[in-house]
């Protein structure tokens, strides 16, 4: 995968409620798919497809103990998401106005070519 889909699987996963809140509910420890599961009212086959949709952005990972399905977050497929999030850091974060300009500016620079 390159950066820039790796960036887009990060971000499409992150824009579902759902997938950030199970995130959330990873980072106090290590949980069963089932144990996922229980706060949502869902069935289990809809929690199983956000958390292969989370897998697959390499957000979590997930292992077989036993008879049970473990998901673990994988806090370091963050970093590239970030990074670039950082590079927006010259702008305030309330000012989309600057923000906008800003890519009318470089977006339109390149039209003259």
């Amino acid at each position: 995968m390159t950066k820039s889909s790796e960036l887009d699987a990060v971000f499409a996963a992150l824009a579902d409620p759902t997938r950030r809140r199970i995130l959330s509910m990873l980072l106090e420890d290590d949980m069963a798919v089932t144990d996922v599961a229980d706060p949502f009212d869902m069935s289990l086959a809809a929690i199983s497809k956000h958390l292969t949709i989370l897998a697959t952005a390499g957000l979590i990972s997930q292992e077989k103990r036993g008879r049970v399905k473990w998901c673990k977050l994988e806090p370091d497929s963050l970093r590239n998401a970030s990074v670039w999030m950082q590079s927006f850091g010259q702008f305030e974060a309330v000012n989309l106005d600057a923000f906008e300009r800003f890519l009318e500016s470089v977006l339109g620079a390149g039209e003259d070519d």
